[in-house]
């Protein structure tokens, strides 16, 4: 797929001549700690800034790959079944905690599936499917996985129900079951949502049938993952991963001098030893790494080297994730992107989030050459 919106980050301006010293020192990641309401937490459930202006119309299918202009079909034409028939609520405010009147569910599956490698267009697409469907913004929500499983720790479960059951699209960005308790909670609250009438929207690297292999042996996990799958209608979308088509390599890291300075004279940088910043995701929810990168332009770490354990590796991949939605540019000095996971975590059971922060963090890293370079 070629896909003439590719992020490329504006250009970064600098205060002063080349060289000089902005007057505001560069914020710390490890300094932040919000605490962020759950009104917040289902406000921002919409498409991140980098698919906000996405659609079907921009995403430029691969002609070698005729799955990739059958799923733009087969979503637009799903966009166009869910219409429009629920409205906002009293003068267009949003009723976080209100239940609507149950619409009458359709037969057959109730959601979409995206399955595909990495950056194939798969969170383009999602996006542009919330987009496309006729309903006001607040009666659709767009997140993660990891988001969803965020927001029911925040609300709880049946209040979650409540909130969801309100709307007419929930579309799920990344959806990777990797342990059973997560399997559970996110099957009983999808079936809650069809029952209600919601119309679901899925993306992932694997079908919903093989979601949980080579991870969980247990006959009950394996039940739940088939019963899930009954929800969606699979659909296919090949190709290559457009983060390194035609680009070259990742940059090598620069020395801890360079990002220093490019840190200290880049408006709006944050500056921490990348040591410090793990140890300081540990004591951060996941669900708050959004808003500790609040007003940050541009992320600059000193030290980068290969993550230490499991825990703290996926504790990165939701940060990374996050930087990657803000198109937040990442200057590190240290060892290279594709050196951070061990040889055992790349070919254990979440390894397809350990690629995909392998492939986003490089992707950014292209585009914080320039503040090395200014």
């Amino acid at each position: 797929m070629r896909l003439p919106w590719t992020p490329v980050s504006a250009p970064i301006t600098t205060s002063g001549s080349a060289g000089s010293i902005a007057a505001e020192a560069p914020v710390a990641l490890t300094a932040r700690a919000p605490q962020v309401p759950a009104e917040r937490l289902v406000a921002e459930m919409v498409p991140p800034p980098r698919f906000a202006t996405v659609s079907f119309d921009n995403y430029i299918p691969d002609r070698d790959q005729p799955s990739q202009a059958e799923a733009v079909t087969v979503l637009r034409g799903f966009a166009g079944r869910l219409g429009s028939s629920a409205g906002t609520g009293k003068g267009g405010r949003r009723h976080w905690f209100r239940r609507a009147a149950k619409p009458a569910a359709p037969s057959g599956p109730r959601g979409v599936y995206l399955d595909g490698g990495y950056g194939v267009g798969k969170t383009h697409l999602l996006a542009s499917l919330w987009h496309a469907t006729p309903a006001a913004p607040e009666r659709k929500a767009f997140g993660t996985f990891v988001e969803l499983t965020n927001l029911v720790g925040a609300l709880g479960f049946q209040q979650t129900v409540k909130t969801l059951s309100d709307h007419r699209l929930l579309c799920i960005d990344e959806f990777e079951l990797d342990d059973p308790g997560d399997t559970v909670l996110v099957s009983t609250l999808l079936g809650k949502l069809v029952e209600a009438g919601v119309a679901l929207a899925a993306t992932s690297n694997t079908l919903p049938g093989k979601l949980g292999e080579g991870r969980f042996a247990a006959a009950d996990f394996l039940r739940e993952i088939q019963g899930l799958s009954a929800h969606f209608q699979p659909v296919r979308i090949d190709g290559e991963d457009y983060r390194h088509r035609g680009l070259p390599e990742a940059p090598a890291p620069h020395s801890d001098e360079v990002v220093t300075r490019a840190a200290k004279r880049t408006p709006g940088a944050s500056l921490d030893a990348f040591p410090a910043l793990l140890e300081h995701l540990s004591r951060v929810h996941p669900s708050r790494y959004g808003a500790m990168c609040d007003g940050v332009q541009a992320v600059c770490l000193t030290g980068v080297g290969p993550v230490p354990d499991q825990s703290t590796a996926l504790r990165l991949v939701v940060l990374a994730d996050r930087l990657y939605d803000r198109e937040v540019p990442v200057l590190a000095s240290g060892v290279p992107f594709d050196q951070l996971f061990s040889e055992e975590m790349l070919n254990g059971g979440y390894r397809k989030k350990y690629f995909r922060a392998i492939s986003r963090l490089t992707a950014l890293a292209r585009d914080a050459r320039q503040l090395a370079e200014a």
